[in-house]
Parts: structure tokens; sequence; C-alpha cells
């Protein structure tokens, strides 16, 4: 069976622990039964995390190894934590808490608080703009409307970094953040804004972190409570941990270490909400024995997405960087990026457009295409030339579904008719629960086709026609499980569980949204528009860290896309407007014709294919021997399975072993950083002719062929190398050298 994404909203339920890991990639499985100790798991866009780290609670809990009341999986949005309680139950382990990071801390605040200060928790501030605001005016600043909201910004950013008013100028300094005002007045307004809250018997999101934490410091007693509740942890999207949830998370775990964490530093985008990836990227050297398991199988892209992935971080620079996994799409071939220049933002708003009402005649849904841009104020343009090629579309990040007036009109609606005798046992099969809503939801303005044009009635439509692809999906998934037949009692509650969860069903509408929003998405046709200088990255991005986080964003547009996937830009703003704007300098390389791309691959120099970009592959590496599709790090080195034969020439291998024993100690530096024993032995096998051939061969990166790759050729051809004795000892041989890391 290949493994896959889950995408199956109710698969039938295991029937032991065993068949739990069915389906599972090696990986996977690898991740599934790693039950003990500190766990990392390193998970690539689209290679299955969420299906792998759900099965490790599911395996656990069946196996009988972990007590579902025990487990604690924590993540960072609603939407996520309803997703990963719906598999466990459908993996037979209900009872695990799934919750967000605020969720979890709530829920013990509102326990404990009687006990610790008495009385109720104060009430959560609901628009914590609007105090901002008041706390502005009392402290006689004026703020328009963009400064208010990154005023509250940075005010979230100080909670989160544990930063109190009278430091933030100096932290906000020592950070590098640009900030909205004159630092001082920014610490003036969140002195003023806690004060506002204290005097009105409130606290904000934040403050759920500070208390909680605050009260597991103070109460060992408490402390203890929660940690013989919950002794098995595991949390998702660890790169995006900003320093408080790691406090919280440490004050959970209490010193021990059953803890497993997924992530991916090359997803890290929102830093400037306190994120950061440190957690992740120094979790092996604070659990030197964690057990780390890399998944690089991509399942959701083709292969032609995921070597423009792989080629957009190839050229990444930084921390994080050192730490980015190369994806291997696991999927067949598909069309290649397209990329489209305009001459103005209408232009290519149009253009988008026409693309887009092409595939929806093609039979793609409109739910399964996305427009995705930098900021939100690029979307009205889009929304224009969509309406106006009538395509219908929704808005990422607005009104949360379940609060939209309709969708809360026909909870009350199926609500009732549950109760006048949709509850009882006369569906016997699918159908019945469908059309039993379809005739609820036509009182409310459901029709079965939908309304001409854009706007507030298609919008509604939209909605409504949502809530019946639920309950057809519901009613034929609980029917091809063997489940008993739906009623509109079961469905409400479904629809009840969605809402507490923010777990939405799909709207039938084109996506438009801002590469933030879409983080957690994916879609058949991804179109990434306004690719310009200045937007992405952002001109606001000056620091080699900030340009790196708009390089990550793109990469997180990129991966959105399964099959299709259009990146654009616009010369000018409006028509007639000067055509000065240049291409995203992240394009360059990569976009056919682009300056950089001249005569060589993306990441390479020269006019050859160099290091890893020689090895960004269209497909799954295989091995040359058995055609197995290889994973592991010094297998894809060799391009073959440990266990196929090898036709190493020894002779080679032995020069080429003494050969980098003399270089390293000239360069005062270990023998791997030379080249690894995993290398010598693909140089060994491949015997390289020339320099592009040995340039293709994992671990020969681009400083190593300048270095070294005279020397190898030479060895490779048979020569004797005429060494030259050097004037400086190995010290200062090693002093004037440049530091070279080893191979990936």
């Amino acid at each position: 069976m290949t493994p896959v994404t889950d995408t199956t909203l109710f698969p039938a339920v295991p029937d032991s622990a065993d068949a739990v890991l069915d389906g599972l990639d090696p990986e996977q499985r690898a991740v599934a039964t790693a039950l003990h100790g500190p766990v990392c798991v390193l998970a690539g866009a689209g290679t299955g995390k969420t299906r792998a780290i759900t099965h490790r609670i599911a395996y656990g809990v069946r196996a009988g190894m972990l007590q579902p009341a025990s487990v604690l999986a924590v993540t960072f949005t609603n939407r996520a934590a309803g997703e990963m309680r719906g598999r466990l139950r459908q993996l037979g382990a209900a009872g695990v808490q799934a919750r967000t990071f605020h969720s979890a801390a709530l829920r013990q605040l509102q326990y404990f608080w009687p006990r610790v200060v008495g009385g109720e928790l104060p009430r959560l501030a609901e628009r914590k703009i609007q105090l901002v605001s008041e706390a502005a005016v009392r402290t006689r600043i004026r703020l328009d409307r963009n400064e208010l909201r990154d005023v509250t910004g940075e005010i979230e950013w100080a909670k989160v970094t544990q930063t109190v008013p009278e430091d933030y100028p100096a932290a906000a300094a020592k950070a590098g953040r640009e900030v909205p005002r004159d630092p001082a007045e920014i610490a003036g307004i969140y002195g003023a804004y806690e004060q506002l809250k204290r005097e009105r018997g409130s606290i904000d999101f934040e403050d759920v972190l500070l208390l909680t934490v605050g009260v597991l410091q103070d109460r060992p007693d408490i402390a203890d409570q929660v940690r013989g509740q919950y002794q098995h942890f595991v949390v998702d999207e660890y790169q995006d941990v900003s320093p408080l949830q790691q406090r919280l998370l440490e004050l959970w775990l209490g010193g021990r270490d059953s803890l497993c964490v997924v992530g991916d530093a090359s997803q890290t985008i929102y830093s400037f909400t306190g994120a950061t990836p440190d957690h992740l990227l120094n979790f092996r050297t604070r659990h030197p024995h964690a057990t780390v398991v890399k998944l690089i199988r991509d399942y959701r892209s083709t292969p032609q997405v995921v070597h423009l992935a792989n080629g957009l971080l190839g050229q990444a620079r930084g921390r994080a960087a050192e730490h980015r996994l190369e994806l291997v799409s696991q999927r067949d071939a598909g069309p290649e990026p397209e990329y489209s220049e305009y001459t103005d933002e209408p232009a290519e708003a149009e253009g988008t457009a026409r693309s887009i009402r092409g595939l929806l005649d093609a039979g793609i849904p409109a739910s399964e295409i996305a427009v995705l841009y930098r900021v939100n104020a690029q979307s009205e343009v889009y929304e224009q030339a969509l309406a106006d090629h009538g395509v219908p579309y929704q808005m990422r990040g607005a009104e949360r579904f379940f609060e939209r007036p309709e969708v809360r009109e026909a909870g009350v609606a199926l609500r009732g008719a549950a109760r006048a005798g949709g509850n009882d046992a006369l569906l016997d099969d699918a159908v019945g629960l469908a059309s039993q809503v379809r005739a609820v939801l036509t009182a409310r303005g459901w029709t079965s086709e939908p309304p001409t044009g854009s706007g507030a009635v298609r919008d509604r439509w939209e909605s409504l026609a949502a809530l019946v692809r639920l309950a057809e999906q519901f009613a034929t998934a609980r029917t091809e499980a063997g489940a008993p037949a739906p009623t509109l009692a079961d469905l409400v509650a479904e629809l009840d569980e969605r809402a507490n969860a923010q777990h939405a069903p799909t709207v039938e509408g084109v996506t438009l949204a801002s590469l933030h929003s879409a983080k957690g998405l994916e879609w058949d046709a991804v179109f990434l528009v306004g690719l310009t200088e200045g937007t992405l990255p952002i001109t606001y991005a000056r620091t080699d860290e900030q340009i790196e986080e708009e390089r990550r964003l793109l990469y997180v547009g990129v991966t959105r896309a399964r099959v299709r996937l259009a990146l654009s830009w616009a010369l000018s703003r409006a028509p007639g407007g000067r055509a000065s704007r240049k291409p995203s300098r992240f394009l360059s390389g990569l976009r056919p014709g682009s300056p950089a791309a001249a005569g060589r691959t993306p990441g390479g120099a020269g006019g050859i294919e160099r290091g890893s970009a020689a090895r960004k592959r269209r497909g799954p590496v295989r091995c040359r021997v058995c055609g197995r599709t290889l994973t592991d790090a010094g297998e894809m080195k060799l391009m073959r399975c440990e266990s196929c034969p090898s036709d190493l020439d020894e002779v080679l291998y032995e020069r080429l072993r003494e050969w980098r024993m003399e270089e390293a100690r000239t360069l005062g530096q270990p023998a791997y950083c030379v080249f690894t024993d995993k290398t010598l032995m693909a140089i060994a096998e491949a015997v390289p002719d020339s320099e592009s051939a040995l340039a293709s061969i994992a671990g020969v990166g681009r400083r190593k062929l300048d270095r070294f790759g005279a020397d190898v050729l030479a060895l490779c051809a048979g020569e004797e190398l005429a060494r030259e004795t050097a004037e400086d000892g190995p010290e200062e041989a090693a002093e004037q050298a440049p530091d070279l890391p080893a191979d990936d």
C-alpha cells in the first residue's frame, strides 16, 4: 500500500495496534514506534507529519503503552487541533487531549484559579486592539489604523518574550525589531494597556500563558497535579514555539523526557510574533540521546514543484538553512511551474483570473485553487478580477465559518429538525441524511444551483452548500465504515465539535489568502502573485535573517501546491506607470532566463552543476542497482542500498583516504571535514572523469569542488599528485584556510 497523507474524513477504525501501522512508510513507522524518551521528528512539507504523530499516539494507546488521558498533544491552531482529535478518534485513540497551547493553558487556569486566587478567572478580553487604542489615548499618543495594529503586535511580542513595559525599548533594540513608533512611546502604551486590564478585571491571550506559568512555578502542589495527569507530550510545529510557550512546556514536563517534537526550521515564518526555531535546532543538544527521524518523502507535490522548492532553499543562508531537508517527491510527474511577467498589477490580476477560469472550465473545483500574496492589501485587485470572470472566491482569515450568521441560523434549524423527528432511525442509508439536510437548508436559502454573480448572496449560498457537502461526506463515511446509519442528531453533534475546534468544512470557492495564513493548507493549483522586490522580500526586511525569513515564506507558498504552480509579478503598480519593478531576487537562478540561471543549475556557478544543486532531482532518488526508493542520507550519497552489490574501486578508495588524511593534517581539521567516508566511497564507485561528473556526487559542494576537485580528478585518472611543501606550518595553514563544513 502506498503511504499518503491523510485526506479521508472518516476512515475505518484499525482493528489492532499493528493495524495502526499499516500504510506508513519506513520513516513514518519509525516515528510511530518510537514511544520512549525524547523524540525529534524533522518533517518537510507534505511528508505526512500529522499522520506520523497521530499514528504514534494511537499505536501507543492501542498497544497499551500510553493511557489516552495521560497524553497532551499541542499545536498552534484550533483547526490543527481539531484535525488531530478527529484522526485520533478514527484510529481508536479517543480521550487524548489535542489542544493549542492557549486552550490547554486556559483550561488548567480556569480549573486551578479558585484554589490559587479565589473566585472566577478574570474574563478574557475579546478586542485587544480596542484596549490598546484606549491606552494610546490615555498616554496622549495618536495612532492611525496601521500603527494601532502594529503597536498591538509589539505588545504581543513583548509578552511572549516575557518583556515588561520598562524593558521593552532595550529588548526591541537588541532583537533588531522595526518598531512603528518611538520605543519609549510603545513602552508607555504597553504600560497603560496593562493598567487598563487590571482596572477592568480582564486578561488577554498572552496573560493566559503567563499566568499558567506563574501558577506552575509558584505552586509545586499544582504543578505535581498537572504532571500526574499528563505524562506524555507531543508538540507539533515546534519551530514556531515562543520562549513563553517553551517555558510552559518545560513546566509541564517537570524534568521528564517523555516528549515528541515535530517541526521544520525551513518553515519558520512567524519570528515577528516571538517564534524561534532555536528550540527545535537545539533539541539534540539539550537531549543528546534523543531519537531523531527525518521525513523527506513528499506525498503532496509533484517532482516539478518539489524541485523548485528544493532549489529555493538551496540558495538559503543561515542556521535554519544548514538544517534544511531536501524533499523527494513520491508523486508522478506534473506540469512545470509557470512564470509570468505583466506590465502592471491589474494586468497580472486579469491574467491570473483568466487562468483560473480555464482551470474551472477544465473541471478543477474552485476549492482546490488558491491565490497567495505577501500582504492582505494585495487582495482587492484579485477580488475584482475574479468577480469580473464569474469566479467564486473566499477570503482566508476573514470571518470564521461557524460565526457566519447563515451558518448559525442553519445550525439552529438542523437542531430543531433533529428534535422534531430527524433523530429517529428511519434513515437507513447515506442519501437519507443528506436529503433531509437539503430539505432543512432549502428553507434557509440553499438551492441545488448556485446564484449567478458574487457578493453576499453567493457567499451565503457557499456556506450552506458547504454544510450540505459535509452531511454527504459524513453519512457516506459512516456507512462505509459499517457504523449505524447517521441521524440529524449525529450530524449536529459533529457540527458542534467542529465549531468548538474551528474545524470548518471546505467552502466551494477560490481561496484568496496571505502567505502567512496559508501555512498548513494545500491546493491542487496555487498562484503566487506580486513576486517583486519590495514586496517579497518586503521592504522592511533588511537584515540577513529577515531576508531569509522572507525566502522561507515563499518556500511555504511553493509547497502549498500539489500539481500546478504559477508565479507572477508586475513591472508597475498601475497601467501606464513606469516599469521600474524587478522580479523577486528569490527567483534568480530558478526561473528560466533569469541572469543567475544562465549556463548553470540553481545553486551552482561557473557553467556546471555543482554540489547540492546537482542533486536536486525531479523524482525519488532510487537505488541504481535494485531500483528501491532511497531515503537514508548515506544510501542517497552512494545512489544504492547498503546491501546492494558495490562496484567500488578499492585501490582508488584507499588512495583517496590517504590523500584525505594529508589534506586534513594540513588544514588542521578532522578528516570528515574534507570528505566523509561515504562521499569517498561514492567517488571510488563512480570514478568521475570531469568536473561536472564529480559535482554530481552528493557531498561535493561548490567550495570543496574548487579546493579539492583537481586533486580528486587526478587521483581518479590514476595520476600521482606532486605535493608542494608549504612554507607555512600546519597551524598557519589551518588559520588561513576557511572552515569547511562536513558533508551533508
